[in-house]
């Protein structure tokens, strides 16, 4: 198999698609501790024929047995820059919090508001990696390449897709109160999720293209004529895009596979690391050598 380069994170209906094959587990360490589940790595075949090694990684584990602030987020980009890739394309279940993205579309948002208060926020300068500290801009989250290709095949796909958009992710696992929702529209927030923070920014760290797929299944709380989000819409409303994801996946990842990126995610750390190299622990070095080897 060739070296896989391209990454899907989200839930364990999107492994069971039509193309998939040679699949197997891989178990990788970190340190950050273990990912959500072992990785499934397999060979995607898409319609025009082309063939793509891809990773799959069920961000709550199979089962989903991991609430979102559970999930090690840290470890699975870790495992998944480990393994070689070098794009990542996430798919989560996302509430809306406009009129006009209306249930059933997909959203490919180019903004990022981290309202979470529970989760490791970053690979530098705590427990596990003390001594180095790093200053990643955001100021764009989500690649802006890649973004737009992700686009293109959910349109193509025949998905209801809207460009753009702010998503804030909440701690959870509780779904919001109605009056949190109509702050976050006061805001001018358009999505409201609980797993893109700190998964984009780690990816971000990490020097990965990452964007997100986000399923709009529900209004959240605020919207007057809708019944309030439940575990059983979101479900059921996000199982019934499951075939248009795995489509649009299918057909994107050869092309994610082959291209040459124009953007500057893969250079992030270039100008974030400012600590003095003399002063970081060699502990440390050995720990994030995979993140830092091209700037220490």
């Amino acid at each position: 198999m060739d070296k896989i380069t391209v990454a899907v994170i989200g839930g364990s209906g999107l492994y069971q698609m039509p193309g998939l094959t040679n699949l197997r587990e891989q178990h990788i360490a970190t340190p950050f501790g273990d990912p959500s589940d072992a990785l499934l790595i397999g060979e995607l075949s898409s319609a025009s024929g082309a063939s793509v090694p891809i990773a799959f990684l069920p961000r709550h584990g199979r089962g989903h047995v991991l609430s979102p602030s559970e999930v090690p987020y840290r470890a699975n980009i870790y495992a998944l820059k480990s393994l070689g890739v070098h794009t990542i394309i996430a798919v989560s279940a996302c509430g809306s919090l406009r009129e006009h993205l209306e249930p059933g579309a997909i959203v490919i948002p180019d903004q990022l508001f981290d309202f979470t208060k529970n989760r490791p926020r970053s690979f530098f300068g705590d427990a596990v990696a003390t001594g180095l500290v790093a200053h990643v801009s955001v100021a764009e989250p989500f690649c802006p390449e890649l973004s737009a290709l992700l686009a293109g095949a959910c349109e193509d796909a025949g998905a209801r897709v809207h460009r753009g958009g702010a998503l804030i992710t909440i701690e959870g696992p509780r779904f919001s109160t109605k009056a949190e929702s109509r702050a976050f529209r006061a805001w001018g927030l358009d999505l409201i999720g609980m797993t893109t923070s700190p998964e984009a920014f780690l990816a971000r760290e990490a020097g990965l293209c990452y964007a997100t797929m986000a399923h709009v299944t529900d209004y959240d709380v605020w919207h007057e004529s809708e019944a309030p989000v439940t575990v059983e819409v979101v479900i059921q409303r996000l199982n019934a895009n499951v075939n248009l994801a795995q489509h649009a996946i299918a057909e994107l990842a050869p092309r994610l596979a082959q291209r040459e990126a124009h953007c500057t995610c893969a250079e992030a750390l270039a100008t974030a690391l400012i600590t003095a190299p003399e002063r970081i622990p060699a502990a440390t070095r050995e720990k994030l050598q995979l993140l830092t080897q091209p700037y220490l």
